[in-house]
């Protein structure tokens, strides 16, 4: 395996795929220093360039670098016929996506998109809930996702705004979940916290109200700064059945209900403490697909259809009007 972008999350997949039974690892970074720190943390091997990399004869490529990066090095992967674990998005428009869609459909490889929360057992579990019928037809699904501090303005710059960054991993949920199609989206935001997220076309408290396939509505919330800690929650309420993601002891919401408890335990500090099991759970999982040819778990699909949602909101937000996700098409 070849890591390309040692930022937090790309160190965090080096440091697992290194644990992983019969994995091998080399690394490379636009900092080469910084490579080759961790290369000799390890002991593993820094190459120059994800090309070398490629030259050298790696299974598959893991991509850990920025945004604007993904789709190049996907589309650099295919060139060389080497599988490729992407973190997301993949892109920032439907174009590009298709455009690296066409050419991992040439070259026949499997790309595994990072959206970590498929292999969350929360999420796994209601995801069952709701494909047995426990849950009922869905009325209503509430989203959230509230940063513990705002990334720095360099991220920001790069991640194509709040809705393809942060909420992209809730739009992915909630389809996943629920096993339905978004139709529409009606979406705002402001900026309330980080005063140059404006500068950016940005913003940092946002809201979004869905209309699914089935029928039933789904509230999205979000935000760049929670003074409590990283909260990630999914809630289905239906017919049969009401259940949550993400409520435990270390959930950073305080009742202000008179005499009620405190939170058991600390809260999730940031999204490596919240899913931590279900970072590592992924990248096992792209590691036996890529060992066996199976179907990628989180194809280019699906990643498109999470894009297009974050896109549909995006224009909502700017033209202030719902927007359906059959008009990006």
């Amino acid at each position: 395996m070849g890591v390309v972008g040692l930022g937090r999350i790309g160190t965090h997949h080096v440091k697992t795929l290194h644990g992983l039974d019969g994995v091998s690892v080399s690394v490379t970074d636009a900092d080469p220093q910084r490579a080759r720190r961790i290369a000799d943390e390890l002991g593993i091997r820094a190459v120059a360039t994800p090309q070398a990399m490629l030259e050298s004869g790696v299974d598959a490529l893991v991509i850990a670098t920025s945004t604007p990066s993904h789709a190049p090095l996907i589309e650099l992967a295919a060139a060389s016929a080497v599988a490729a674990f992407c973190e997301k998005p993949v892109a920032l428009d439907l174009a590009t996506l298709d455009r690296v869609r066409e050419a991992v459909d040439r070259a026949d490889i499997v790309v595994q998109v990072g959206f970590q929360r498929r292999f969350d057992a929360g999420y796994e579990t209601a995801r069952a809930a709701v494909a047995a019928g426990a849950v009922g037809k869905i009325l209503v699904m509430r989203a959230a996702t509230h940063d513990p501090v705002p990334p720095p303005a360099e991220y920001i710059a790069a991640s194509g705004g709040i809705f393809c960054d942060l909420h992209i991993h809730d739009f992915d949920a909630i389809r996943f979940v629920s096993g339905e199609e978004v139709t529409e989206v009606y979406a705002d935001g402001a900026g309330l916290d980080a005063p140059w997220v404006g500068e950016l076309e940005d913003v940092d408290v946002a809201a979004a109200i869905l209309h699914l396939s089935g029928g039933g509505l789904v509230i999205v919330s979000g935000t760049r700064r929670d003074p409590l800690g990283h909260d990630v929650r999914l809630e289905v309420f239906g017919t049969g059945d009401s259940i949550a993601v993400g409520q435990d002891a270390r959930t950073p919401l305080r009742s202000a209900e008179p005499g009620a408890a405190g939170p058991a335990a600390a809260a999730y500090r940031d999204f490596w403490d919240r899913f931590e099991p279900a970072y590592r759970k992924e990248l096992a999982t792209f590691v036996e697909t890529v060992r066996t040819s199976a179907p990628s778990p989180c194809s280019l699909e699906e990643a498109r259809a999470a894009l297009a949602i974050a896109l549909a909101a995006a224009r909502s937000r700017a033209e202030r009007r719902p927007v359906s996700i059959a008009q990006l098409d």
